[in-house]
């Protein structure tokens, strides 16, 4: 049987994907434990693929940022809605602390992955 092989840039697309929706999956698990105290991380994966798909599609549509800003934080809120059934100043609450989880955090890694790989052999 012969089988075509992957072309590297569909791989790591979609590894890209894959890894930002768990990043987006685990900040969602870290900012409803911060506000709303034991929750489940298994919950909190249904979260991320749908932001990490809207961001892939701004950037490969190239819409707007705040357009696609706008849209992760409204499709965020009503992922915690559906998860938490919280309500609106507890909701606003967990989608602001998600949001700056997310952005701490990715801008730690960032420059983490930017120091080690600009570091002498």
């Amino acid at each position: 049987m012969l089988q075509a092989p992957l072309q590297s840039t569909t791989v790591s697309i979609l590894a890209t994907y894959l890894l930002f929706a768990a990043f987006l999956s685990l900040t969602a698990f870290v900012a409803a434990r911060n506000l709303l105290g034991d929750v489940s991380l298994r919950r909190h994966a249904v979260v991320g693929p749908s932001i990490a798909a809207i961001a892939f599609l701004a950037a490969t549509f190239e819409f707007s940022p705040f357009l696609a800003l706008g849209a992760a934080l409204a499709v965020d809120a009503l992922a915690f809605r559906q998860l938490h059934d919280l309500d609106g100043r507890l909701l606003a609450g967990v989608v602001v602390i998600h949001f700056v989880v997310s952005v701490i955090l990715g801008a730690i890694l960032f420059s983490l992955i930017a120091l080690i790989g600009s570091a002498p052999i």
